[in-house]
């Protein structure tokens, strides 16, 4: 198999990021916006001893699952990987993504529950984050390619809210009417990037400029309010920072109130410029009520780690005579605490700063003496700290909700408290399966359709 050659090859399996695999030649051929079942003509772009990477040419014999994309820019934006199959098809591969991740990470073999459906199959995201480029004297507005900090120009977006075009659309007029210019490695630079959340219909929309020089915010605010029907509060934010982060450390209102409030599950809670809240409003609801619903409810002690906002604290606290949030942000403790007050809460709940896998052991240990105890789980990408697992195994709390965004990690935690992975000198081998605690359910939720990634709730309770 070599570079620049075309084949033809039929699709065998399919990839965690939604890629068809093909075998030939004594290699596996990953190629996106293929899949399981096709017969397709690919172009090799690259190759090792093992993998090729490939693009389709042509597909010779569609799937009945392939679908047309409604999106222009679907082939070349990074943001979807998945909507050339149709919906219901994008439900079975988040399925079998996660009960192949606890097979291949965890060697646990276990019935996941079918994928609970977003009510939107587009149109579900709140919050837009749109990089802004200057580039052979153009400015490009958008999202960026796969695997590239090349920005893919883009006037709408269809998992994306209904008023992404007037937002694009205001600044392109912003821009042009200004004469400024989008974020260029290595070159003068005004802005880089527009970042905005839906609250209740009310816009917080933020603008990261390079540095305090005035660039005209009245002419800003005039198109914002000639181009947006609803309610609207703007931040600048300042950061002539190379790194990816997005946001420097300040951020100065410009027009509008500092945050909005919102209601969920009973729960009422203020958004602001640095809240975080999941993506997709409907299924944020149903994943935040499945987990309330797996805690008993004459628990003693609730912990959510890694809580956040301690929208979850709160929502779990009503189940518990007292709940503990534990997070490593200043500004995120200050809003739990804020939520506590707002909701009449503060005297059952407890939210604690610091890293969970420094606070974790000294707590779970303490509440455990006191009485019955659950935990939920809710850690970043990479998973929970091995401190944590081991205070968990030390503990022994009488269950673990875990809510995760990527299925491996996932896994890989649940075989250490399950025992079918073990540590050994540093590193996870095979376990015997005679861990502290058995699955009592894995379900997954499609907070984001089109795309390779899916979240999931698994129960666990001690043996």
């Amino acid at each position: 198999m070599q570079k620049n050659f075309e084949y033809i090859g039929v699709v065998e399996d399919v990839g965690i990021n939604g890629e068809g695999i093909i075998k030939q030649d004594g290699l596996v051929v990953f190629v996106p916006f293929s899949y399981l079942g096709e017969k397709i003509k690919y172009k090799v772009l690259k190759t090792d001893k093992k993998f090729a990477y490939g693009k389709v040419i042509e597909v010779l014999s569609p799937s009945s699952n392939r679908v047309k994309p409604i999106c222009d820019a679907y082939f070349k934006c990074g943001g979807c990987s998945l909507q050339h199959i149709s919906y219901k098809e994008q439900l079975v591969f988040k399925q079998n993504l996660v009960k192949n991740a606890f097979k291949k990470v965890a060697n646990i073999d276990f019935k996941v529950e079918c994928v609970e459906p977003s009510d939107n199959e587009f149109r579900y995201r709140n919050k837009l984050q749109l990089p802004i480029s200057y580039d052979k004297g153009e400015n490009h507005i958008g999202f960026y390619a796969q695997n590239s900090h090349r920005v893919i120009p883009i006037y709408d977006c269809p998992i994306n809210p209904v008023w992404t075009k007037n937002i694009i659309s205001v600044f392109h007029d912003y821009i042009k009417i200004n004469d400024l210019k989008g974020y260029s490695e290595g070159e003068n630079y005004d802005l880089r990037e527009v970042t905005v959340r839906e609250v209740n219909g009310k816009l917080i929309i933020v603008v990261v400029f390079k540095n305090k020089k005035d660039r005209n915010t009245q002419s800003l605010i005039d198109i914002l309010d000639s181009k947006l029907d609803c309610e609207y509060s703007l931040f600048f934010n300042y950061n002539d920072s190379t790194s990816n982060v997005i946001y420097g450390e300040e951020f100065r209102l410009v027009k509008g109130e500092p945050s909005y409030s919102s209601e969920l599950l009973g729960v009422k809670f203020k958004m602001g410029v640095l809240s975080f809240m999941q993506v997709n409003d409907n299924v944020c609801e149903k994943l935040y009520s499945y987990v309330v619903g797996k805690i008993s409810n004459d628990i003693d002690t609730v912990i959510d780690a890694y809580s956040g906002a301690g929208l979850m604290t709160a929502l779990l606290s009503k189940n518990a005579k007292r709940a503990y949030g534990i997070e490593i942000i200043k500004e995120a403790v200050d809003s739990a605490n804020a939520l506590a007050r707002f909701n009449g809460l503060d005297k059952k709940i407890s939210n604690l700063l610091g890293k969970c896998e420094e606070i974790m052991p000294d707590l779970i240990d303490k509440v455990s003496k006191e009485g019955s105890v659950s935990v939920v789980l809710d850690p970043p990408r990479k998973g929970c700290d091995k401190k944590v697992i081991d205070a968990l195994l030390k503990a022994r709390p009488n269950e673990i909700v875990y809510v995760s965004c990527m299925p491996s990690t996932l896994a890989r935690d649940v075989g250490l408290l399950t025992g079918t992975l073990t540590y050994e000198n540093e590193k996870i081998e095979k376990g015997n399966g005679e861990g502290e605690y058995e699955i009592k359910s894995i379900k997954p939720f499609d907070m984001f359709p089109q795309t390779k990634h899916v979240e999931t709730v698994c129960h666990l309770v001690r043996k």
